[in-house]
């Protein structure tokens, strides 16, 4: 039995929440075609706000590792319980995007199943990071980090470059899944997935550099968090000219890039909230993130299976602000409104204290 409480902080959650928060914003425009430029993704190379949403997320992954998992061990508690624990959380997360892809192939008869996703890569980061943070020393950790960045890195530009389709990692993905990919063309047989397999490998290192950060947070030597922010996005920013940023490819100097942004928002929260006492904003996101996003997709689905969704877009936003404002602006206010809903939702569950834990 462990003798070590894991420590909580309220950065953490809020950092947490307003990832999940920003997810759901980004995820969920009233109308694709009029959307503002900072809340679309890189069609391929580059790095816009959104694209620093997800990493950030699975950088909080690595910490929240540190917080909770590494104390248990440190404190006593078997390492083979505790990586099992680790094992079927992860597997559990897997399950649950599958189950929502799942229900999107059904309720709104899409062609094919995917079996890649965002709560697949999340599970399976948290499982391989989990297991090194509870069998592999700091030193190692680093390690593991360099040699996946690196590795990846040599792998893409010996397999054919960066170009859509023509990727190592877009080939592999294809190979293994045909059109079960995100993106597939019948005519070329090509497709790529952004949550595939080959991408997950420089994933985990992001995740990784959550863990190496919860530690320092967890010892209070968060004097680190800001050099380290510093200096990874001084190594990602000289290392793009010749690995560029890309999310779809989850590229080496991507992972650094949105890792030093993380870092930093990591050590400018801790000193707010942890510190000075600012409010957590985004806590009850943050308390509650898979329940948020996953009761999100469902609600979607529901309303965009019987089109309801278009409806709702039309008569309560679209119609009376577009000849006002244009059409950006009610595609805006839609997605804030549902962000706006799922925020009472999780705020009324956490003052109930009702939890969904996997």
């Amino acid at each position: 039995m462990s003798r070590t409480a894991p420590a909580r902080f309220a950065s953490v959650d809020a950092l947490r929440g307003i990832a999940v928060a920003a997810m759901l914003l980004v995820n969920n425009p009233g109308d694709w075609g009029h959307v503002y430029a900072p809340l679309l993704h890189s069609e391929w190379h580059g790095c816009t706000p959104t694209d620093l949403i997800f990493p950030f997320f699975l950088f909080i992954v690595g910490v929240s590792i540190s917080l909770g998992v590494t104390p248990r061990m440190e404190g006593g508690g078997d390492r083979g319980a505790l990586l099992r624990g680790v094992f079927w959380r992860g597997t559990k997360i897997i399950a649950i995007g599958l189950l929502l892809h799942l229900l999107a192939f059904w309720w709104l008869d899409k062609p094919w199943f995917r079996p890649w996703g965002v709560l697949q890569r999340i599970g399976l980061c948290f499982i391989a990071a989990g297991a090194m943070a509870l069998y592999l020393r700091p030193r190692a950790q680093w390690l593991v980090i360099a040699i996946v960045l690196l590795g990846y890195w040599a792998l893409l530009a010996s397999g054919g470059g960066y170009a859509p389709l023509d990727n190592l990692a877009s080939r592999i993905d294809t190979r293994l899944f045909g059109q079960l990919v995100y993106q597939f063309d019948p005519v070329t047989g090509r497709g790529h997935d952004p949550e595939g397999l080959l991408s997950t490998l420089p994933a985990i290192a992001t995740t990784l550099l959550g863990v190496r950060a919860g530690d320092w947070l967890r010892r209070g030597e968060t004097r680190r968090l800001l050099p380290a922010a510093a200096l990874a996005l001084v190594a990602g920013g000289l290392w793009s000219p010749w690995l560029p940023f890309n999310k779809n490819l989850w590229t080496s100097s991507y992972v650094l890039w949105t890792a030093g942004w993380a870092l930093l928002a990591l050590w400018l929260a801790h000193v707010l909230i942890d510190h000075k006492g600012l409010r957590p904003w985004g806590r009850s996101f943050g308390v509650n993130a898979i329940a948020a996003y996953a009761g999100s997709a469902v609600m979607v689905y529901a309303l965009a299976g019987p089109g309801w969704m278009p409806l709702i877009y039309r008569y309560g936003f679209a119609d009376w602000m577009t000849p006002r404002f244009g059409p950006y602006v009610p595609s805006l206010a839609f997605a804030l409104a549902f962000v706006l809903v799922w925020w009472l939702i999780v705020r009324l569950m956490d003052r109930r204290r009702w939890y969904l834990k996997v």
